[in-house]
């Protein structure tokens, strides 16, 4: 009888070829009957590839396992201070937050990065940025930060909030900012005043804070430079300049009036000065308080009129205008009553019914020749002046130059009659203008 013990070793293989004798002590003290088996040639190789299959499915399957494990994390999920746990077979840190629908852009902190793999048992931190309105030494400027605090965001920007004067708290959060943040960083400063030059270091935000800070007074009219309300620059030099009181003597001139009086023998819209005005005399004595070398203020204290100021009068025609005689006005721009009619629309706007009346005036006083001359008066050129020298202060070449005649007759006209067909009328009415 076979003993039971041995019933399992029945699929071990003997090597081809070989015997296998078997041996064992019974538990009565007997020995075990022997056994001598040959096993066919064929058997082992089908056994060992059955166990080969069987090692293949163990190891496929504590791959498996060991796959699972190393995919599964649990990770901490912290949004701008916020934290939850998050369970996730992701790889990236950018799958984890899509996963958990959490957006970000590239102004926002990210850590570890999108791209990195997720940390096992870790955390993944993200900050979200805002904008922040600053203004640096009066400076405006607005950033993006991810900072928590107003502080960490100068920080990141390279100011010292500790050395520097901050509208808001260094701790005020980024998140619940409202306005503009005011900083003033610290300069190096001076300030001249009463012949001595103060040295000092400061973070004062207007020229007013720093003369606080340095206790000195001010006056009620000594000038600061630059202003009191300014940024002070690193490197300036504040200026004071005590105000000093002063007294004197001035003569100022009186302004005249202008009276008008309407003339019926002048023509309509002509004008004639009849009494030249004269300006009046008075002596002013003050006192006057004076800064820098400026008057700023000043006191009256006694004026004394020693001329009385005489008005202008003035005539103003209201004889009616002789109608624009029907005279060709299409010439040649290149001839004198061309050069005429562009210069009186230049200088002095005046349309086509002005020029009839000119082309009319200088046709009857002298055919418009530059050369004409009258042997018994002596009137010369086109506008017939009278004396001819008065032309002279149109140009040195009037003798012969039609334009520096036709410049200085349109000058008379206008000042004596006020247009052409002013003069026009005159001349109409007395034969000569």
């Amino acid at each position: 009888m076979i003993n039971p013990l041995w019933s399992n070793l029945t699929d071990v293989p003997d090597l081809p070829g070989s015997q296998s004798i078997l041996s064992m002590t019974h538990p009565s003290g007997h020995a075990a009957p022997r056994q001598r088996t040959r096993a066919p040639m064929s058997a082992p190789r089908g056994r060992r590839i059955k166990l080969m299959a069987r090692v293949a499915v163990l190891a496929v399957a504590a791959a498996g396992i060991v796959g699972f494990a190393t995919a599964h994390k649990t990770v901490t999920v912290t949004v701008d201070g916020e934290s939850h746990q998050v369970t996730t077979f992701a790889a990236s840190v950018k799958g984890v937050l899509a996963q958990e629908h959490i957006q970000y852009t590239e102004r926002d902190l990210v850590a570890p990065g999108p791209d990195a793999s997720v940390p096992r048992s870790g955390e993944i931190v993200v900050r979200t940025a805002r904008p922040i309105e600053l203004d640096i030494d009066g400076e405006s400027r607005t950033i993006w930060t991810t900072a928590a605090t107003v502080e960490e965001a100068l920080i990141d920007l390279g100011v010292r909030s500790d050395e520097a004067q901050l509208s808001v708290s260094r701790r005020a959060s980024v998140e619940r900012l409202v306005g503009v943040v005011s900083v003033s960083t610290p300069k190096a400063l001076s300030v001249a005043v009463d012949g001595a030059v103060l040295d000092t270091y400061s973070n004062a935000a207007t020229v007013r804070e720093l003369l606080g800070e340095l206790g000195v007074i001010l006056g009620g009219d000594d000038q600061v430079t630059p202003a009191l309300d300014e940024i002070p620059q690193d490197g300036q030099q504040i200026v004071i300049e005590r105000a000093v009181a002063t007294s004197g003597t001035d003569v100022e001139a009186i302004p005249f009036a202008t009276v008008e009086k309407e003339d019926p023998t002048l023509a309509k819209g002509s004008k004639k000065i009849q009494t030249p005005g004269v300006a009046g005399r008075r002596t002013v004595t003050y006192t006057a308080t004076v800064a820098g070398g400026k008057e700023v203020s000043r006191q009256v204290l006694l004026q004394t009129i020693s001329a009385l100021p005489v008005d202008q009068v003035v005539l103003i025609g209201t004889k009616p205008v002789a109608s624009a005689p029907d005279v060709n006005i299409d010439v040649d721009p290149g001839s004198a009553q061309g050069v005429a009619k562009r210069m009186m629309a230049d200088s002095y706007g005046w349309g086509d019914d002005q020029f009839a009346c000119l082309v009319s005036l200088w046709q009857r006083e002298s055919g418009w020749r530059a050369n004409a001359a009258n042997r018994s008066t002596g009137a010369y050129g086109i506008p017939q002046s009278l004396p001819a020298s008065k032309m002279a202060t149109a140009g040195a070449d009037w003798q012969t130059n039609p334009t520096t005649q036709i410049k200085w007759g349109l000058g008379y006209i206008s000042g004596r009659y006020g247009t052409p067909c002013g003069a026009w009328g005159a001349f109409q009415s007395k034969g000569w203008y």
